[in-house]
């Protein structure tokens, strides 16, 4: 090693030195005083009261979001039935039309299992291969609605399911040929 590298190595490490102990001596004087501290935890404890609030306004906001989701009513000729809704994006598409107006579907019979009925507007597909059943509401081509009342294997957006009400009680109130189904918000 010559003398220059010497020199540059010396110098390196007495900079070193120097930073390590400033870091040192500024630590070791640093003096807490009593309203430092008191400032501090009323500062940590009004933080914790914000999250505190905000978290409760955000779980009030979640639970009325799927309130929102949880249901609608169809209405066929004088009997009125609850649907819970799926969540996915046809759900709340509909749901955001079904708060301006009602949607009045002129279904008509088909394959002696359903009731299907163009919707006048079009809802996002989300397709998959599924086997309905009685009660079973489900989106057809983005533009049609389906209300089953027997079983069928098919590739739908499933929008929902009637509660309360069995294959014969269904079947009963979808009647024979054609029939008006209103989509509504309201009992």
């Amino acid at each position: 090693m010559n003398k220059k590298s010497f020199i540059i190595c010396i110098l390196i490490i007495a900079i070193a030195m120097l930073i390590v102990l400033f870091m040192f001596l500024k630590n070791d004087n640093v003096v807490i005083s009593d309203n430092f501290i008191e400032n501090n935890i009323d500062e940590f404890n009004n933080n914790t009261l914000n999250n505190d609030l905000n978290n409760d306004l955000n779980n009030d906001i979640t639970e009325n979001k799927v309130e929102d989701m949880s249901d609608i009513f169809i209405r066929i000729n004088s009997k009125v039935l609850e649907v819970e809704l799926e969540d996915n994006l046809a759900t709340k598409e509909l749901r955001d039309i079904l708060k301006n107006r009602d949607v009045v579907i002129e279904a008509r019979e088909y394959g002696g299992f359903e009731k299907v009925g163009n919707i006048g507007f079009t809802l996002s597909k989300e397709d998959t291969n599924i086997t309905t059943s009685a009660g079973d509401i489900v989106l057809y081509q983005g533009n049609q609605i389906s209300i089953f009342y027997n079983s069928n294997s098919w590739s739908y957006t499933k929008l929902g399911k009637i509660k309360d009400t069995s294959n014969e009680e269904l079947k009963n109130i979808l009647g024979d040929g054609d029939v008006t189904i209103v989509l509504t918000l309201t009992k």
